[in-house]
């Protein structure tokens, strides 16, 4: 007997946001399957955009897809309305595509909530960036390979993720990560993890990012966490390593509300 083949979800969502006068304000925004986004007031003329995801969390063979564009001196903050869920697959891979654009001058904060990989779950996050030279890029993502609050083990499974932001005509960050078949021993190995189930990496592009470094590096004092920062090229990475995310969630939002010099969008804290 053939099975029926199972339904998959869709979404996408297509966001422009333009300079208005004094403030920045959201021109377009196209919804499309199982995404959404919603648009709190705005806070000292910068609009905040929260991603939903209706399906609930993401199945094998589900496909996500962003797009954000910012026009030149606009501002944007964008997050997600909650962490996201992936569950386990029979087999098919899951994927989460981002693309974000930003003209001259322009600015966006990319701060979505953490996405947590549940067992035999398979994973592609792929991330692609291209702005001005004059514009500038917070972009922050997190992975929790299981809970271990619920005592919940990422034993076996895939997860890919892959970080490209090129300036005109060059390509000035590329970055992938992946994990295949016994994950949770490959964390275990000392010069993997050494047992820590959640990380996190935020890249700022921008025209003042490497003068920020010891700035930041002293925002990191006091975490709990295993984490770092350095800059070059105009960039300033910073990672974190811990054994669970509410301490990956606390050291991030320190951080994050001293280097930005504005509290974290309200979701994060619901």
């Amino acid at each position: 007997m053939t099975l029926p083949a199972r339904q998959r979800a869709h979404g996408r969502v297509s966001i422009l946001c333009e300079r208005m006068g004094a403030a920045s304000g959201i021109r377009r925004l196209a919804e499309a399957g199982s995404a959404r986004a919603r648009l709190p007031a705005v806070r000292d003329g910068i609009p905040e955009a929260v991603l939903i995801n209706t399906a609930g969390g993401i199945a094998g063979g589900d496909v996500f897809e962003t797009q954000v564009e910012v026009a030149g001196e606009a501002r944007l903050v964008v997050t997600t309305a909650a962490a996201e869920k992936v569950y386990r697959s029979g087999g098919e891979l899951s994927e989460i595509r981002t693309r974000l654009v930003l003209g001259p001058g322009a600015r966006l904060d990319w701060l979505p909530q953490e996405t947590i990989l549940f067992d035999r779950s398979r994973l592609r996050r792929r991330l692609d960036v291209t702005l001005d030279e004059t514009a500038t890029a917070l972009l922050f993502e997190a992975t929790v390979f299981g809970r271990a609050a619920h005592d919940e083990i990422l034993r076996e499974g895939a997860y890919e993720d892959h970080w490209r932001v090129a300036r005109p005509g060059r390509l000035v960050y590329a970055d992938s990560f992946r994990l295949e078949g016994r994950i949770a021993e490959t964390l275990a190995r000392p010069a993997v993890a050494a047992g820590r189930r959640a990380l996190a990496s935020l890249l700022y592009a921008a025209p003042d990012a490497e003068s920020r470094l010891e700035e930041a590096r002293a925002h990191l004092d006091g975490a709990g966490c295993e984490c770092g920062a350095s800059a070059w090229g105009g960039l300033l990475l910073v990672r974190w390593l811990a054994p669970e995310i509410a301490m990956l969630r606390r050291d991030v939002a320190r951080f994050m509300n001293a280097f930005r010099g504005r509290p974290l969008p309200r979701v994060w804290h619901l």
